[in-house]
C-alpha cells in the first residue's frame, strides 16, 4: 500500500511556479493548475482549486514566494509596497481557515527579517520558507497520525466528514492521517465517508483518496449517518478542522456539528484531528469564528446541472461550529487533549 502523497502531490513547486491539483475536477480528472502570482494563488484558494486548512496555509506561503520572485527586479521600495499588497490579496481569499493567516504571518516575519536585502535575495529566502512550511506540514501530520492511531481500536469502523486527508494538507492528512497511521500500526480499519454536501468533498475526494490507498471505504449520504449509528455500525468519528478556539470549540465543514450531536446521542467517541496551526488562541470560544457563506449555485445544483427551482432563496454557510463539550478529544502533533479545555490547549504551545 502506498500513501497518496507518494502518488499525487496536493501542491508542488515546478519551474518557478506553484502547481496545485485541481480538486474541483476530482475524481474524474487529475489536472494541475499553475500559479505564478499572489493573485492567481488567491483565486485558486477562493475558487476551491485547493482546499483544506493546512493545504491552504501551504498554498498561501507559496503565493507569497511566487509574488516575490515576480517582483524581484523591482526597486526595494516598490518591492516592499507590492509585497504588502500581495499579503493582503492572499489573506482576503477565504475567511474561516486560520492556517491561511498563520502562514502569511510566518512569511511576513521572514520578509521583515531579511531587512535591507535585495528583492532577489528576499525572494529566495521566502521560497525557502515556503518549502519549509510544506515539509513541516507533512512531518506534523505524521506525528499527529501516530498520536491518534493509539486511540483507534483494532477493527474500528470510522466515520469521517468532508476531506481531511493528503488532499487537504501537504501530505498524509489529519483525520485520514490518523487512519493511515493506524493501518501502518497493523490495525484493521474501515472508513465510512459522508458525501459532504453541497460540494461533495467526501464523495469526490475522501472516497477517491482512500481507494487510492486501498483502504476499505463505504460512501454514505450525509443523512444516513444517524441511522448507521443507531444500528451500531459506527465505532468512532474522526474529522479535521479549519479553526479551533482556545476553549476547543471547532469550526469544520458544514454538517460536522450535526455529526457530533448524533455521535453524542449514540455514545460514540468524536475526535478532531488538527495541527497546532489550526488553533486560534486569540478567540476565547467559537462564537468569534468567521463563517464563510459561499455562492447559492453550490446548493441549487452541481457541476452545471440545476436541481432547484429558479428564484428560491438559499443559505450556504460553508462551515459550522461544534462546541467543545461535544468533542471527545483533540488530536494534535503534540498529543491528545481529552476532553478539549483551554488550560491543556494552551499548554500545547509551551516549549518542551
Amino acid at each position: 500500500m502506498q500513501h497518496l502523497s507518494s502518488q499525487v502531490d496536493t501542491l508542488r513547486w515546478r519551474d518557478g511556479r506553484v502547481e496545485m491539483i485541481d480538486q474541483r475536477l476530482l475524481p474524474a480528472t487529475v489536472q494541475y493548475v499553475q500559479c505564478d502570482s499572489a493573485a492567481s494563488v488567491a483565486e485558486a484558494i477562493r475558487s476551491m482549486v485547493i482546499r483544506g486548512a493546512p493545504a491552504i496555509g501551504c498554498a498561501a506561503a507559496y503565493g507569497v514566494a511566487v509574488e516575490a520572485i515576480r517582483l524581484s527586479k523591482e526597486s526595494p521600495a516598490s518591492f516592499v509596497r507590492s509585497m504588502a499588497d500581495a499579503l493582503q490579496t492572499i489573506g482576503n481569499s477565504r475567511p474561516t481557515a486560520v492556517n491561511l493567516a498563520w502562514a502569511l504571518k510566518r512569511m511576513q516575519r521572514r520578509l521583515e527579517a531579511v531587512g535591507q536585502a535585495s528583492p532577489a535575495s528576499a525572494a529566495a529566502t521566502l521560497l525557502e520558507e515556503a518549502h519549509a512550511i510544506l515539509r513541516e506540514d507533512v512531518e506534523i501530520n505524521l506525528r499527529l497520525g501516530a498520536a491518534g492511531a493509539e486511540l483507534v481500536p483494532d477493527g474500528a469502523r470510522i466515520l469521517t466528514h468532508c476531506n481531511a486527508g493528503a488532499l487537504a494538507t501537504g501530505g498524509h492528512g489529519t483525520a485520514l492521517g490518523v487512519i493511515r497511521s493506524a493501518i501502518k500500526a497493523g490495525k484493521r480499519v474501515s472508513v465510512i465517508a459522508d458525501e459532504t454536501r453541497p460540494f461533495l468533498q467526501g464523495a469526490r475526494l475522501t472516497a477517491w483518496e482512500l481507494m487510492q490507498d486501498e483502504i476499505p471505504t463505504t460512501l454514505i449520504a450525509d443523512v444516513a449517518a444517524g441511522y448507521l449509528m443507531s444500528r451500531g455500525d459506527v465505532d468512532m468519528v474522526i474529522v479535521g478542522a479549519d479553526r479551533i478556539a482556545a476553549n476547543g470549540d471547532t469550526a469544520n465543514k458544514i454538517g460536522t456539528y450535526s455529526v457530533a450531536v448524533l455521535a453524542r446521542r449514540h455514545g460514540i467517541p468524536f475526535y478532531i484531528a488538527a495541527p497546532l496551526s489550526t488553533i486560534d488562541l486569540s478567540l476565547s470560544d467559537g462564537s468569534g469564528i468567521p463563517i464563510e457563506e459561499r455562492s447559492a449555485e453550490e446548493v441549487t445544483g452541481f457541476n452545471g446541472v440545476r436541481s432547484a427551482p429558479a428564484g428560491v432563496a438559499v443559505r450556504n454557510p460553508a462551515f459550522d461550529v461544534t462546541p467543545a463539550d461535544l468533542i471527545t478529544g483533540l488530536i494534535t502533533e503534540r498529543g491528545v487533549v481529552r476532553p478539549p479545555n483551554e488550560a491543556e490547549i494552551r499548554q500545547l504551545f509551551q516549549p518542551t
